[in-house]
């Protein structure tokens, strides 16, 4: 993939609210922790936290509706606390400070799915999809 870090970030943070219904319907949510090198890295909460199939949710709900919303290579790695499962700490996550150009002093933390997000994030995302879907002709 060629994409930049922070633009599947922003596509994925777009994307959460549609990707999250199932997960919710099962009393969980999704937090979006960060990206690197097109793997997306997030975290089960709530009653999928730690839960057997969380695997499966991660890989058959998450990664395959992203794969379809995004870019069909995209990854998706569930943050569980396992030495395999960890996030590099070099992940973009949309902190204030890394190249996004956040303004000093907005608070940073990963977003969770549902959550409002700005009339700009919309647009910078929606900016971002647009050029995915065209170097791809989706």
């Amino acid at each position: 993939m060629t994409f930049l870090d922070e633009d599947i970030y922003e596509a994925v943070k777009h994307h959460l609210p549609k990707v999250n219904e199932y997960v919710s319907s099962h009393g969980g949510a999704i937090r979006l922790l960060g990206v690197k090198d097109g793997v997306v890295y997030i975290e089960l909460t709530g009653a999928c936290h730690g839960c057997a199939m969380s695997l499966m949710t991660t890989k058959m709900v998450v990664e395959k509706k992203l794969r379809a919303l995004i870019h069909p290579e995209l990854k998706v790695v569930n943050v569980d606390g396992t030495p395999e499962n960890r996030m590099p700490e070099d992940a973009f996550t949309g902190d204030a400070g890394t190249q996004t150009g956040s303004a000093p002093g907005q608070e940073s933390r990963p977003v969770e799915a549902g959550e409002e997000e700005p009339e700009a994030s919309r647009r910078q995302a929606k900016g971002v999809i647009g050029r995915i879907k065209s170097v791809f002709g989706g």
